[in-house]
Parts: C-alpha cells; sequence; structure tokens
C-alpha cells in the first residue's frame, strides 16, 4: 500500500517543500505526457474511434439515457467541488488532521489545472455523433467529468483505507473505485467523448489522487519498509 498523509502535523517549511516536489513537480510532468498523448493520438496516430461511439450510440434506451444523465450530472464540475468541499470538511472535522482532510481537494486542484489547461493546448473534437448533453468550451480530449471524478473517488478510496471498520472500508473502497468508470461509460454513452479521452480521463484522475494522497507521506513508514526490504 502506498505511504499516504502522516500522523503529525507539518511545520510551515515542510509545506512548501513537499507542495513544490510532490505536487507542482509531478503535475508537470503528468501536464507533460498527457499533452504529449494526445498529440500523438490526434495528430500522429489520427486515431478513429466512431464505430465505437456509433456504437454506443445504438445500445441507447430511454432507461439507460436516464441512468447516463444522473451519473454524469454527478461527476459535473459544481456538484464535485460540493462534494470536495463537505468531504474534507468532515475529515477535517472528525480527525483533526488538515493535512489529511485535503487529500481529495489537492487532487482535484491539480486536476483542473492539467485538464484545463492540456485540453486547450489538444484541442480535439467531439464525436461526430448524436450528443445527448451540451458541450462545454473545453475540447474533447481529456475528459474533465472522468478525469474529476476519478481524482475525488479515487482519493476518497485512498482514505477509506484508514477506516477500521472492515465491511464498511471495502464499501467504500468498492463504491469509490467503481464511481469513475461509470462516469467514463456515461459519457462515451451520451456522444460527449472518445473512449480514448475517457481512458485519459481515468489515468488523469488516478495520478492526481496518488499525487493528493503522498503529497506529504509518512516518510518514516517507508523508510522501514525500504529497512525491510535491504534486509530481505
Amino acid at each position: 500500500m502506498i505511504a499516504g498523509p502522516r500522523a503529525t502535523a507539518p511545520a510551515p517549511s515542510e509545506v512548501g517543500a513537499a507542495a513544490l516536489r510532490r505536487v507542482l513537480l509531478p503535475a508537470a510532468i503528468l501536464w507533460v505526457t498527457i499533452v504529449g498523448v494526445g498529440f500523438l493520438l490526434v495528430d500522429v496516430v489520427q486515431i478513429d474511434e466512431h464505430a465505437i461511439s456509433q456504437a454506443f450510440v445504438e445500445l441507447r434506451t430511454p432507461g439507460l439515457d436516464s441512468i447516463s444523465a444522473v451519473v454524469s450530472e454527478m461527476a459535473n464540475t459544481q456538484v464535485i467541488m460540493a462534494t470536495t468541499v463537505v468531504v474534507v470538511a468532515i475529515v477535517w472535522w472528525q480527525s483533526r488532521q488538515w493535512w489529511f482532510a485535503v487529500v481529495p481537494a489537492t487532487a482535484l486542484g491539480v486536476e483542473a489545472a492539467v485538464f484545463l489547461t492540456s485540453s486547450l493546448v489538444v484541442g480535439r473534437e467531439r464525436p461526430d455523433v448524436d450528443q445527448l448533453d451540451h458541450a462545454p468550451p473545453t475540447s474533447s480530449f481529456p475528459s474533465g467529468h472522468t478525469g474529476a471524478s476519478t481524482a475525488v473517488y479515487v482519493s476518497f478510496a485512498l482514505m477509506a483505507t484508514r477506516i477500521r471498520n472492515g465491511a464498511v472500508r471495502i464499501t467504500v473502497i468498492v463504491v469509490c473505485a467503481l464511481f469513475p468508470v461509470a462516469v467514463a461509460l456515461s459519457r462515451v454513452y451520451r456522444g460527449m467523448h472518445h473512449p480514448t479521452d475517457v481512458i485519459a480521463g481515468l489515468a488523469v484522475g488516478t495520478t492526481c489522487a496518488l499525487i493528493g494522497w503522498t503529497w506529504l507521506r509518512d516518510d518514516a513508514r517507508v523508510a522501514s519498509r525500504e529497512e525491510v526490504a535491504a534486509t530481505a
């Protein structure tokens, strides 16, 4: 298991150093990577995913339209931000550890920055199929809905590993892990993204969740594990 936030409060100097080394630097690397992949798919390989998008269109039914609308709406900017704020507040109140509580907020902030700027640079057109939602001004690659929901809910899943009740812990982790997948499928189903857009969104969101989770990690635990491994 990747070591998450430590139990003791950080000094102000530690916060700045951790933000630079474990948030800003990884975010920059992620941005370069996702922009490079975007250009590779759109301008070099010029991958054609129309057949897949059309296949999802042919699967549409009134019931699935309604379900996908709800799932997609749960991943829009306002809902994701509100959910994050509520969870951060509750965790902060219960744990008294602000550096642990801000994990999902950190993940979402990094995802938003990477998504908004990379989508402008790549500038991919949305699928040429009937779209069930109004297209936002951002381009298709990567999927913002998928990226944001993945960043936030994978963060929730990582935080849930510290829940002591086994049944509750497993339930929360499974639900939080499955939700981004449902969002990704709904965005392709509704004609808003190519399949590779949502795959990229899942990758960006997961990376951002890990950035948030390890931004102030327990280095003592990491060092202990490395010593055990070296001894073995």
